[in-house]
């Protein structure tokens, strides 16, 4: 008998329905060794931290086992009393004594665990309360452990974090009551979909395993996502530049370009209409540009920060001013974007070039001493072997960035959409965001390895310079008007970092905005949806939590208080201009052919 089952339960007969769906997961099985087999061999340097990492984690542990020996007895005996405890009432509930009542449940809430039968059936009660005891014990272990530097248990509680969230009951099968009751209601049908759905994830990333999140027929670039107007009016090897058609008669004089990350595409700002910023702010009387960065291969293997700097944001600036004929411009940059963007206001500085007039930086770190969770994967075992990669193929993946940010927020990015697709064998949903998630671009080998070893591990620009084009780029040369927007719970980039590396820069005007939500949606959060506010506060104080603690609440969207800092800055109101010029020929329509490439070596 199974879990589902009682003491009174007879073992059914397998339906014709159900011996035609093991049929079918025989055939399926012997096709996914074949995707398995074909799979190239990974890296040995990319999955998981060096042998450094375990190496201190043992060696703390056996020196505290030889020198406070009864410390570790006690923990363990703790653990298996709890153990035996529960696992003696669970067996009592499981026979029906008791009434069949589970044993007292006093763990926590969790959404995991949102099924009526994780509370009223004893078997996956117990698995339920079983997993929370291994979890505490693992944690409290971790937080006790003597010998480790604030860094490396920091590491050690991440991973110690990862392993418990993939070992959660509900992960796998027969500790899944939702998947079980699915997969007898469907008589097997829905473990068949669910093994055609991993074998089409891992015949999609090369016998790699990458969820799909949301369904990739559903959303068409140009169609039903990146849909405002507009037209590629420059193209070099590391950039299109869009200029966006207006909406209004007349338009601020000073036109605004914005730098995305060049980790992501910029249509994050476009998702659909009701959503789009890139729309919003043309609504509001702005000649915009954005820039799509390409979609790196192994032809630009040698491109560094300097040919991100010279031949894409300072090349943009100079065709918008080009196209525009005017000699100034506020510019944007989001994310690495915005950091990049800081290097290259400093490096205009020491070259006299004033061409920007004032610039906004949106979640972005310029002082990475603290990176938040991204710190774990900053230690020389994840970066040396991502140089070992990238002397390999002349690229840093799209498919390990997307792994590691997605391990940042597991439950959510990787094992809840796991078991709605491989347990429940339901087909992923239409989701824009997830869409634009799925959809990554890789990185220059020089470029990646470049920032990561010199602006994360070394925290150059903000630590005494970061030596470029034969200058040495401080974070005070930034010195234009700026406006930083942050978000109060991105994981990414989090808010009090950004707070303090724009605090440094030189800037005598200076504004701060702090959105609720995350890196995402946090940023992308039109007024008409009136659902996160932002808070403002004039004041600089050293500390960014007094910052927020003297800070004003506001309802609604952080849009409308930024575009009033941006439209005093932005020179007065001209006849809109229609895109492209004489020397800029419109090349073809938004959203143009560089962010439809796909993730190639």
């Amino acid at each position: 008998n199974g879990p589902m089952a009682t003491k009174e339960t007879p073992s059914p007969e397998l339906s014709a329905g159900f011996q035609a769906n093991l049929t079918r997961i025989e055939a399926l099985t012997k096709r996914l060794g074949e995707v398995l087999a074909a799979r190239s061999a990974p890296s040995p340097d990319l999955p998981g931290p060096g042998v450094d990492f375990y190496a201190k984690t043992f060696s703390a542990y056996w020196a505290e086992m030889l020198s406070n020996p009864t410390k570790i007895w006690e923990q363990q005996a703790e653990y298996w009393g709890r153990t035996l405890a529960h696992a003696v009432s669970a067996q009592q509930a499981m026979l029906g004594g008791d009434d069949g009542l589970v044993p007292a449940d006093n763990t926590p809430e969790d959404r995991r665990f949102a099924h009526p039968l994780w509370h009223s059936h004893p078997y996956f009660n117990y698995l339920k309360q079983q997993y929370f005891i291994n979890a505490d014990a693992m944690r409290k272990m971790v937080k006790t452990l003597p010998g480790l530097e604030p860094k490396e248990r920091q590491r050690l509680a991440w991973f110690t974090g990862q392993i418990i969230d993939l070992m959660a009951p509900g992960n796998f099968l027969v500790g899944n009551p939702e998947a079980m009751i699915r997969a007898m209601e469907s008589e097997g049908k829905s473990l068949v979909d669910g093994l055609e759905n991993l074998i089409r994830d891992l015949e999609r990333n090369q016998g790699e395993l990458m969820v799909t999140l949301s369904d990739p027929e559903a959303f068409t670039l140009g169609e039903n996502l990146a849909t405002t107007e507009g037209a590629v009016v420059y193209r070099n090897q590391l950039f299109e530049l869009i200029q966006y058609a207006p909406r209004t008669e007349k338009v601020h004089k000073t036109p605004l370009i914005i730098f995305p990350p060049w980790i992501n595409k910029f249509y994050i700002l476009d998702l659909k209409p009701e959503n789009s910023l890139i729309r919003w702010i043309t609504e509001q009387g702005y000649t915009l540009f954005v820039v799509s960065w390409v979609n790196p291969d192994a032809r630009h293997a040698d491109l560094g920060l300097e040919a991100y700097i010279e031949d894409g944001f300072l090349q943009a600036m100079a065709q918008v001013k080009a196209i525009t004929g005017e000699e100034k411009l506020n510019v944007v940059g989001y994310c690495i974007g915005g950091t990049t963007l800081a290097l290259t206001l400093a490096l205009m500085r020491q070259r006299g070039d004033d061409s920007v007039n004032a610039a906004t930086f949106f979640t972005a770190m310029t002082d990475l001493s603290d990176q938040g969770e991204l710190e774990v994967f900053m230690g020389d075992d994840f970066i040396g072997g991502i140089e070992a990669e990238v002397a390999k193929t002349g690229i840093m993946p799209s498919l390990f960035m997307a792994r590691t940010f997605s391990f940042l927020r597991a439950n959510d990015l990787i094992y809840r959409p796991a078991i709605r697709s491989y347990l429940m064998g339901e087909a992923p949903p239409a989701f824009d965001l997830l869409h634009w998630n799925g959809d990554g671009t890789n990185l220059p080998g020089r470029m990646a390895v470049e920032y990561l070893r010199n602006l994360c591990q070394k925290n150059s620009f903000a630590r005494g310079g970061l030596s470029l084009f034969g200058k040495n780029l401080k974070i005070s040369d930034v010195d234009v008007p700026l406006c930083a927007v942050a978000c109060e719970s991105d994981h990414i980039a989090p808010w009090t970092s950004s707070y303090r590396g724009i605090r440094q820069m030189g800037s005598k005007d200076k504004s701060f905005i702090l959105s609720e939500s995350g890196h995402v949606a946090g940023v992308v959060n039109p007024p008409s949806k009136k659902k996160y506010g932002h808070y403002l506060n004039a004041d600089w104080p050293e500390e960014p939590e007094d910052w927020q603690a003297g800070a004003a609440f506001q309802q609604g969207s952080w849009w409308p208080s930024w575009e009033a800092w941006l439209a005093p800055r932005s020179g007065p109101m001209v006849a809109a201009r229609e895109p492209g010029g004489p020397e800029n020929p419109v090349l073809e329509p938004a959203p143009g052919s560089y962010v439809r490439q796909p993730a190639r070596g």
